[in-house]
């Protein structure tokens, strides 16, 4: 049996959180260790389905974000924060930078990405002089064999991630529509896309056919879904469940909002930063 779905993507971030949610590395996690969940927008609907709570506005999860045509890096005000869980439980005032030196191989850092592609590979974009969230976590999680988790749409499908780095790099433009940076290739880590969430949700094969659309489905994905038949109609109404999830909520303020203030000068967008 085959269905068709289309998901735009606040509908396909919402089902990425489900199935992070329902991992069985991150299920123990949260009964028996320490779950550290990351900036990114994904990430806003993955600790409203794992803390049972809402976050608003979605963006002010993250401290960096593509939005108005532009690469902007906006000012971050909270709940911009990294959620440390311990044993099912919120840790209050935790310092993330201080928490996540107690990894061991059965926690969980979950972090989003800005492009996947069709062999798997995540990368993340990154325009801190740290490398920025994921120049922190990666070295520490990755030795000790704890589980980095990423939850990535499919309409960040690139043709090979490996390439998109050779071309990108802080210094590597003069001229840029935001802040410059490099997209980072990650490894090791575990990519959850909406194919992998339907076969973990319901035990379907999702196969992406077309992506792309307007009036407010700029950035849908088209999928089929095959299997059998009680498993596609599990899936089918999984896929209902999240249609007609809200856009994104935007943050109100942003450290850069116009590059042509800058006459597009890469480095002079980027000293925006003061040094982070």
């Amino acid at each position: 049996m085959c269905a068709l779905v289309v998901l735009n993507p606040p509908e396909s971030r919402r089902l990425l959180a489900k199935a992070t949610v329902a991992l069985p590395e991150v299920q123990n996690a949260m009964k028996n260790g320490m779950i550290i969940i990351g900036r990114g927008i994904t990430n806003a609907y993955v600790t409203e389905e794992l803390l049972k709570t809402t976050v608003e506005p979605k963006a002010g999860q993250t401290v960096g974000l593509i939005a108005n045509g532009f690469a902007n890096g906006h000012s971050g005000p909270p709940p911009c924060t990294w959620h440390v869980i311990y044993k099912g439980k919120v840790v209050e005032g935790a310092d993330s930078n201080v928490e996540i030196l107690k990894f061991g191989p059965d926690d969980v850092f979950i972090k989003g990405g800005n492009a996947i592609d069709p062999q798997g590979n995540a990368g993340i974009w990154a325009s801190g002089m740290k490398g920025g969230t994921i120049g922190m976590c990666w070295p520490i999680v990755t030795p000790r064999g704890a589980h980095l988790i990423q939850p990535i749409g499919m309409e960040k499908l690139v043709p090979s991630v490996h390439e998109a780095t050779e071309h990108s790099g802080i210094y590597h433009f003069k001229y840029s529509m935001g802040l410059p940076g490099r997209l980072v290739p990650v490894t090791l880590s575990k990519v959850v896309t909406e194919i992998q969430a339907f076969a973990l949700l319901a035990g379907v094969r999702a196969y992406h056919l077309a992506s792309g659309g307007v009036g407010g489905s700029e950035g849908a994905i088209v999928l089929t879904l095959e299997g059998e038949e009680k498993k596609v109609e599990k899936a089918f109404e999984l896929a209902k469940s999240v249609k007609g999830e809200p856009p994104v909520t935007m943050p109100t303020q942003f450290k850069l909002t116009k590059p042509a203030d800058y006459q597009y000068d890469a480095m002079k967008q980027h000293a925006t930063l003061g040094g982070l």
